[in-house]
């Protein structure tokens, strides 16, 4: 078992780095361009993530909820509001839906008053963040981000 924290910049509004992997951004501040040395793409309006390094992610007939990860299928809730699966990994959520508590063996701790994440335990026998689990949590949690920001219920949260 082990702990990764999740820190944000100086104004505690963006993920600046989760455990050892910090993130960069955009020259606005806005989008985050880099999660180590994974390249992040989006569509040409920059409005959507379309990859992770080579992992492509690619979108619904609307364009609004991921479909796939890489070669991985994103499953969803039946009311379509709510990500469950990502590839092998099980999601669950706590307080009615509007947060996530796990990701695969990934429990998400949150600050105090319980919007943004702030650490995550590995559980069962993961002893350290893979490359395939960094790659899952930053794109369920920029996800949920996105979501919250845009006012959609993919969070759960609405």
């Amino acid at each position: 078992m082990g702990t990764i924290t999740l820190d944000y910049d100086r104004w505690g509004s963006r993920l600046a780095r989760i455990g050892d992997t910090p993130l960069t951004y955009d020259r606005l501040g806005s989008r985050p361009r880099t999660l180590g040395d994974y390249t992040l793409e989006y569509d040409m309006l920059g409005a959507r993530l379309k990859g992770i390094g080579d992992a492509e992610i690619t979108y619904d007939r609307l364009g609004s909820r991921p479909r796939a990860l890489g070669s991985w299928s994103v499953e969803y809730d039946h009311l379509g509001s709510r990500m469950i699966q990502v590839g092998p990994y099980d999601l669950t959520y706590r307080m009615l839906g509007s947060r996530i508590d796990t990701i695969g063996p990934m429990r998400i701790h949150h600050d105090r008053l319980g919007s943004r994440p702030k650490r995550v335990e590995l559980t069962d026998d993961t002893t350290h963040l893979t490359d395939e689990l960094l790659i899952t949590l930053f794109f369920v949690l920029d996800h949920v981000r996105r979501s919250r920001s845009s006012g959609a219920t993919g969070d759960g949260g609405s």
